[in-house]
């Protein structure tokens, strides 16, 4: 069983941060890093697991995490790519004091709640995914003031969810612990959310009781083990909804007895019924 991995994560030559446009993993990659980094996804529905924020995203996100906040990729459990821009760098990336500029007292604000995972909504996100966009192909110096201005504009913004309530305080060994029994209930799952996954069963896999098992999970994700198994099918029904299956389909394919059922779930995820969220998404 692997453990939780330390993502190495070396500066782009000639730079301060690193920036890329493409990572996908797919698979399961519980992990953290020393830098903070900055996420902007785009494309179906996914996951938004977070220190012990759990969530799913949709058509977009912008997320902007600490140092050492253990994340999922945003990626897992897609069966499609998505479009991905992730910037990493260190606190001191452009020196020791960079942070105590009067000028950036916003900035440094920014940067200590970012420790908690911050995600960003409206015209921010709408405004940053525009500028990391354009940053692709601009020279270094002028990537290096774009960044400067996104910064600027998440350390403004009030379209803002701090995703955790504390800190991630967990130390190493904890870390891995969390990472082993996390990547077997993502698997399971993964594998049985149409199947009607046992919480007894589950719960015997990582050696656990089933009352102790369901405080654990609870306090990871801040959900019990139904309602991620729900979170999950919902996420999985969206994507089918996205490739323009039917209601129906969506629902029994992903493990639901009952449309009724089904629908009532959906919506209080949502907030709406799949078909207006099917119209919403496809009639454009």
């Amino acid at each position: 069983m692997t453990r939780i991995e330390l993502e190495e994560i070396t500066p782009d030559t000639g730079k301060s941060f690193r920036f890329k446009t493409s990572c996908f993993k797919k698979n399961f990659y519980w992990h953290f890093h020393p830098e903070y980094e900055i996420v902007y996804v785009e494309g179906g529905s996914g996951t938004r697991h977070v220190g012990q924020h759990l969530s799913t995203y949709q058509d977009n996100d912008l997320i902007f995490i600490g140092p050492d906040v253990p994340h999922l990729n945003f990626d897992y459990g897609l069966g499609h790519e998505i479009n991905q821009i992730v910037v990493q760098l260190r606190e001191d990336f452009l020196g020791s004091r960079f942070l105590e500029a009067p000028e950036l007292a916003a900035v440094k604000e920014l940067f200590r709640q970012a420790r908690y995972g911050l995600c960003f909504s409206g015209e921010t996100k709408r405004l940053v995914a525009e500028k990391l966009k354009k940053m692709a192909g601009m020279e270094h110096f002028a990537q290096l003031i774009t960044l400067l201005e996104i910064f600027q504009v998440m350390a403004t913004s009030k379209e803002v969810v701090r995703l955790n309530n504390e800190v991630n305080s967990y130390n190493r060994q904890q870390k891995d612990r969390d990472k082993d029994r996390m990547a077997v209930i993502y698997d399971y799952v993964e594998t049985h959310y149409h199947l009607k996954p046992d919480v007894n069963h589950i719960a015997a896999k990582v050696h656990m009781t089933t009352a102790a098992f369901c405080r654990y999970f609870k306090k990871q994700t801040g959900l019990t083990f139904t309602d991620f198994v729900n979170h999950c099918r919902i996420n999985q029904a969206k994507n089918l909804l996205l490739q323009d299956k039917t209601v129906g389909e969506a629902c029994f394919s992903t493990g639901f007895d009952q449309l009724s059922y089904f629908n009532k779930v959906f919506r209080k995820l949502n907030g709406e019924n799949p078909t207006a969220f099917k119209k919403r998404y496809l009639v454009k």
